[in-house]
């Protein structure tokens, strides 16, 4: 009975058990190798299930084989696109940038790369930004002048009717003192929905250097015709005044005034030919607070100081002519600091329903009526207006839709000449869904006892204290187990305000190979990071550009582990004061559930956008936090060490790994 047994079972496990173990195996050949095929073995059952597998298999490989002909074919076809579109972006004269919706560059043209790297040569280097594919565009353009842009693309597209096209423009200042005007078109998906943006951009500082050697020229042919004139006066003056000259003299003051005249004219002919002077408006919208700057940057008198005041609405938006706006004043300018000996210009720019209120003021002694009217009515250095009208001071602000009003303050001897500017419309914020979430939360070392800190630095004010935010990407979520840093992006608040422009946005070359998962969070790959530096190269800079200010960075530890990880092997080490936005949530809205960047900016009501890269995480973690110092003063939350304590209060400050 035993031995018929073990044959039955034997017989079992050859016909049914073996063969179908070996079939499974077999089956997952199948997938990796289409043309494999499963042996036909064991019971008949078996071997009909493997006939049956096996013409599948040979459908499978007919459908396969068919589609690879045709991704052959469409690779093909896709390549003869890219190479066209790449002959055609290479001959553009503009410059081209596309970018998806959290603003990584997805693709350039030289044009854009010799615009935006001019002012390092092209090449990066720590501290600057450059543009690659991958590279988030908000180090070299200002992330709310981008996001402005959005949102009125956005806005746009809601509005009905299928012939709307949405675009959107903005002048932007580069860290070079550049100007270029900026073209935004949408890039949408196939339900009609915003994901990315096109960016067309054109140097403008050459029209103003084109503008200047115009200048040049006008002022060049009104001092050449003052004394042409002089001269033909003075010779018509002489016959008159003496009819009985001889005959001899009479043809040596003819031919001055032939001589002077035929000069005049030639003057004038190459006056028309230099350049169009028709006085076209150019309106583009622009921040009030770049219009100042610009003009401090105009304003160049080594006589006239020119600063800020306190009134300064940094929110305010204005649709004008900068470049006439801008000479301008810049002439208002020259005429207070020649001729009433004004040594300092402040600035205000405050909003009043539908105006924004840009002030001029200085001390000293009121303007005189007829003195101001007579600077506003002189012509300016300017293109002419429609109709060949001179272009004065009141043209360019009538141009602008604006007026202007002069006050005289008596009892602190102060002077403001105001322009009344129409503001342009906000429109509906910008609404982005995210792909991914944040990185966990967690702590693995004590944030609150790092060396360097000082009893004058914890009793300063938040918000009057110095910033550096910042965020790191890496290569995983384990710096203990040999994660590395691969990207650094950071930016300074200074004064209450985020200095976008004073960046730090720098890829590291890690040393390893980078895992798909994380490549899936940050889109960093391995061929963006050839020839980049490794960290203890960029450390140091990264250093020298954080020093003497209090880091601030959305789950600390996480960052700060890495740096600390690496305080041997680079010699620096980062001794300055720390503050978390995660924990500073915590104790804001302790009842709250979610403490993530994204739901942060959302209760805030910061536009998240370039998510997922370094210096787009920075720059939305300074916006919350610049948020965040009102509110942590509503709870008597005030200074540095305030702000510390509080932090060690909070639930994930408690826990330990």
């Amino acid at each position: 009975m035993l031995f018929a047994l073990g044959f039955a079972l034997k017989a079992l496990f050859d016909s049914y058990l073996a063969p179908l173990a070996r079939l499974a195996e077999d089956v997952v050949l199948l997938a990796a190798n289409p043309g494999h095929r499963a042996a036909p073995e064991g019971a008949r059952e078996v071997r009909v299930l493997v006939e049956k597998i096996n013409a599948l298999a040979a459908a499978h490989q007919a459908l396969h084989d068919d589609v690879q002909v045709k991704i052959k074919s469409a690779n093909h076809a896709l390549a003869e696109e890219k190479n066209r579109l790449a002959a055609l972006m290479s001959e553009l004269v503009q410059s081209v940038l596309v970018c998806n919706i959290e603003g990584r560059i997805l693709l350039y043209n030289t044009g854009a790369k010799q615009l935006l790297e001019a002012d390092h040569g092209g090449e990066s280097t720590a501290g600057t930004a450059a543009i690659g594919l991958g590279r988030s565009v908000f180090g070299v353009l200002e992330r709310g002048l981008i996001v402005h842009a959005l949102e009125q693309i956005q806005y746009q597209l809601r509005q009905p009717g299928d012939e709307v096209r949405p675009v959107s423009g903005f002048i932007a200042t580069l860290a070079g003192g550049q100007m270029v005007r900026a073209r935004m078109a949408p890039v949408l998906d196939s339900t009609h929905t915003l994901n990315g943006f096109v960016l067309t951009l054109e140097d403008i500082t050459r029209n103003v250097e084109v503008d200047s050697r115009r200048d040049a020229l006008l002022q060049s042919l009104t001092q050449d015709t003052r004394a042409m004139l002089a001269n033909i006066r003075a010779a018509v003056e002489t016959m008159h005044s003496f009819p009985d000259m001889s005959e001899a003299k009479k043809i040596q003051f003819t031919t001055i005034i032939d001589d002077e005249s035929q000069r005049l004219a030639r003057q004038i002919d190459r006056a028309l030919q230099h350049d169009n002077l028709d006085g076209n408006w150019q309106l583009e919208e622009m921040r009030g607070v770049d219009l100042i700057a610009l003009l401090r940057r105009r304003i160049d008198f080594p006589s006239l100081r020119t600063d800020v005041g306190d009134t300064i609405d940094a929110t305010l938006w204005l649709k004008v002519d900068s470049y006439a706006l801008t000479q301008a004043l810049v002439y208002l300018a020259q005429r207070l600091c020649g001729e009433l000996g004004v040594c300092e210009l402040r600035f205000g720019l405050q909003r009043a329903e539908r105006l924004a209120h840009l002030d001029l003021t200085w001390s000293g002694a009121p303007l005189a009526a007829e003195t101001l009217r007579l600077w506003e009515n002189v012509p300016l250095p300017l293109p002419l207006l429609a109709g060949g009208a001179a272009l004065t001071l009141s043209a360019v602000i009538s141009g602008q839709g604006g007026e202007a009003v002069y006050r005289f303050d008596r009892l602190h001897g102060a002077s403001c000449y105001r322009l009344l500017l129409p503001v342009a419309a906000p429109q509906a914020a910008l609404n982005i869904q995210l792909k991914q979430a944040g990185r966990p939360e967690f702590y693995d070392f004590d944030l609150f006892h790092q060396p360097g800190q000082n009893a004058e630095l914890d009793q300063g004010l938040l918000s009057q204290l110095s910033y550096t935010v910042f965020d790191t990407e890496t290569t995983g979520l384990q710096p203990a187990a040999g994660d590395e840093i691969i990207s650094i992006g950071a930016l300074r608040i200074v004064n209450g305000r985020l200095l976008q422009q004073e960046n730090f946005d720098q890829l590291v070359q890690p040393g390893r190979v980078l895992s798909a998962e994380s490549i899936a969070i940050h889109g960093i790959s391995d061929a963006m990071l050839d020839g980049q530096p490794a960290i203890e190269k960029v450390l140091p800079r990264f250093h020298r550009f954080a020093e003497d200010t209090v880091l601030v960075a959305h789950n600390a530890a996480f960052d700060m582990r890495f740096l600390q990880l690496k305080e041997d092997k680079s010699g620096i080490s980062f001794t300055q004061p720390v503050l978390d936005t995660l924990l500073l949530s915590q104790v804001i809205h302790p009842h709250q559930l979610q403490h993530s960047l994204e739901a942060i900016a959302l209760r805030l009501g910061v536009a998240i956008v370039g998510r997922h890269t370094a210096l787009g995480d920075a720059i939305v973690t300074g916006e919350v936090f610049l948020k965040m110092i009102p509110l942590l003063a509503e709870k008597g939350i005030l200074t540095l060490k305030d702000a510390r304590d509080a932090e060690q209060q909070t639930p994930y400050a408690r826990i330990r790994y």
